[in-house]
């Protein structure tokens, strides 16, 4: 069954442009073009929704707050012509799950969207492990294993570590795994995430070149693990 995809964008062109892609890469899409159309089509058959927050009407920020308010859990990735953290910080405390600003490169889209799927399905399966060569990484124990003894990573370390695996291969920013890592209450800043990271790479041993980091824009795994179950 192809996993069902809702667009939801005041533009036509965005929307014609996402569904044609989308489509050629096996999702079944579905288009809106305000978030009250939106809510009418949403059901429990669309495995991700797309939706922009600038919309005459209602607005996707305002839309996305509806959809959480009413338990409906479905993936949300904000599209946005604005690259302000503020967006961003809202997106997520609202339950977004992504965000991708205008003007975007389909590659992206795609990326993102196939990342995002990934990540619930592994969430919706507590027995999940990830295998690349000789690492596991077990998302049901917590545990990461090379060669079957033991990686003794903290409690965020796994976290970030889950994070990139779920998202490889999109890059993700600093302020990403933040936000999805450290708890709102919790002062950090961006270098927390390189020192982590950077003893997270230590602890990995052979495997550490798996976490790559492009200049400027973040962190990101140079590989997609195979899954077990």
């Amino acid at each position: 069954m192809r996993e069902k995809i809702l667009v939801v964008d005041d533009e036509k062109d965005i929307c014609n442009i996402l569904q044609f892609n989308l489509e050629n890469e096996g999702f079944e899409v579905e288009v809106a073009y305000s978030a009250e159309e939106a809510l009418k089509k949403l059901s429990d058959s669309h495995s991700l929704v797309i939706l922009d927050v600038m919309m005459e009407g209602m607005s996707g920020f305002k839309m996305a707050e509806k959809v959480r308010k009413e338990g409906n859990t479905v993936p949300i990735i904000f599209l946005t012509a604005k690259n302000a953290e503020n967006d961003m910080l809202k997106g997520f405390s609202l339950g977004g799950d992504d965000y991708i600003t205008k003007p975007f490169s389909v590659k992206e889209v795609l990326a993102r969207v196939k990342a995002v799927l990934k990540r619930t399905a592994m969430a919706q399966s507590s027995s999940t492990k990830w295998v690349y060569g000789d690492l596991v990484i077990d998302m049901s124990s917590n545990r990461v294993t090379v060669k079957d003894k033991e990686v003794p990573l903290t409690k965020k370390e796994f976290e970030i570590l889950a994070l990139l695996v779920q998202s490889a291969p999109t890059i993700l920013t600093r302020s990403e795994i933040l936000n999805k890592v450290w708890s709102d209450n919790e002062f950090v800043l961006d270098r927390t995430v390189d020192v982590h990271i950077t003893r997270l790479r230590k602890k990995l041993g052979d495997y550490a070149s798996l976490i790559l980091n492009r200049s400027g824009f973040g962190y990101y795994l140079n590989t997609d693990l195979k899954i077990e179950k």
